[in-house]
């Protein structure tokens, strides 16, 4: 008989309407900055071989967030459909600035991952020189900070390995962060209608790493939409049968219903909305409650001022999240946002904290990091310089 693990809560039934209003409070601490931050100009750098944006005021103020890879080929929308309407624009509205971008022209048509990416290092950048004009840390500009450090999990990305090979993968792995109390391996073969990445590796991952890691081991396993609804309740049930903590993504991202069946299906509890960029659609997912753990992708969602009105809604419904982790600076952006969130989840994905020269500061140590507190972001980005850099565009 499967036992939910006592770190989760029953649902909680909130309407729509309740989280409509969620969704329409304001997150930014306007306050924080006593005087206007006028926007000046911004600049794309490219720097052995990483993406930067930087961002000025009229008085001298600066921020700079990194990018991802995708800047390579987004960097367009920012250059021709956002930066241009944020000069002259006083960066302490940015909730008000975004809300007017994302209509203008009809931007509001072309929204998605790609589009959310790019208002999320936008706001980085921003919020980087809003807190480092008030001397403060980012956090400081969404309230509270409530924890500061957090419990990590080690997950595996591979599919090719038999096994026996994933279990010795995870073992010689975890030593790099102190011995984690929980490991999330992957299922099935990744949106792929129900096929397996190699005969029978799905079933036997499961009762191989319940023998292997013993009963106080946390299994989190990702199914990355391998399974229909049908396919993904029998292999969550085998998954109970070995007492997992949670099952991610059984099936398709877009495919809510076929998710829904399977969290209805099962006891275990579902996380799901990695690749998610809609808040009325988190809001629907919450209201169903077609998953029990919400995991929000600080690029992919927006940036922090969606992500947290995703958890404000959520924890609404007595819903936890753990956020998606897609890759370099989000892995550092997560830290600083579940700082601030009252519903961050007991475990949290180490993969990594992107470039080591500006995150020199983390401690990484017992399956636990440490939250930085520096000042903005936090990050140390001094070695950025134009003189050792390619200026993409300048926008001013």
């Amino acid at each position: 008989m499967y036992t939910i693990h006592k770190d989760f809560i029953p649902h909680k039934k909130v309407s729509f309407e309740k989280l409509q209003d969620i969704m329409d409070q304001p997150v930014l601490r306007k306050e924080k900055v006593s005087n206007p931050v006028i926007i000046s100009s911004f600049t794309l750098l490219l720097s052995e071989g990483k993406w930067y944006l930087r961002v000025r005021g009229t008085e001298g103020q600066e921020g700079m967030a990194p990018c991802s890879e995708r800047a390579s080929y987004l960097y367009t929308l920012l250059q021709e459909r956002i930066l241009p309407f944020m000069l002259g624009k006083d960066a302490r509205d940015l909730e008000q600035i975004f809300e007017e971008i994302y209509v203008r022209d009809l931007n509001y048509k072309i929204q998605g991952l790609a589009w959310w990416c790019s208002i999320a290092w936008v706001e980085s950048a921003v919020l980087d020189m809003l807190a480092k004009t008030a001397n403060i840390n980012v956090t400081d500009l969404f309230g509270k900070r409530l924890r500061h450090e957090l419990d990590l999990y080690l997950a595996s990305g591979n599919r090719d390995t038999t096994p026996e090979e994933e279990v010795f993968v995870l073992e010689e792995n975890m030593a790099k962060i102190g011995g984690p109390k929980a490991i999330k391996f992957k299922l099935g073969g990744r949106m792929s209608r129900n096929k397996d990445s190699l005969a029978g590796r799905t079933e036997g991952i499961l009762y191989l790493a319940r023998k292997h890691f013993g009963d106080a081991m946390n299994l989190l396993a990702d199914g990355n939409g391998s399974f229909d609804a049908e396919k993904g309740i029998e292999v969550g049930q085998i998954l109970e049968s070995v007492n997992g903590y949670f099952y991610e993504e059984p099936c398709p991202f877009d495919d809510l219903w076929a998710t829904k069946a399977v969290a209805d299906g099962l006891s275990i509890p579902v996380a799901f909305g990695e690749q998610e960029t809609s808040l009325r659609r988190f809001a629907w997912i919450i209201e169903e409650n077609a998953a029990q753990i919400l995991q929000p992708d600080l690029q992919y969602a927006g940036g922090f001022l969606q992500c947290i009105k995703v958890a404000r809604m959520a924890d609404a419904a007595g819903i936890q999240i753990s956020p998606h982790v897609s890759g370099g600076f989000t892995s550092y952006n997560m830290l600083l946002y579940c700082a601030v969130i009252p519903n961050a989840a007991h475990f949290h994905e180490y993969k990594g904290y992107g470039n080591a020269s500006f995150c020199s500061n983390l401690s990484v140590k017992d399956g636990k990091v440490r939250i930085p507190d520096g000042l903005g972001l936090g990050l140390d980005l001094s070695y950025v310089k134009e003189e050792n850099s390619q200026i993409i565009f300048d926008v001013k």
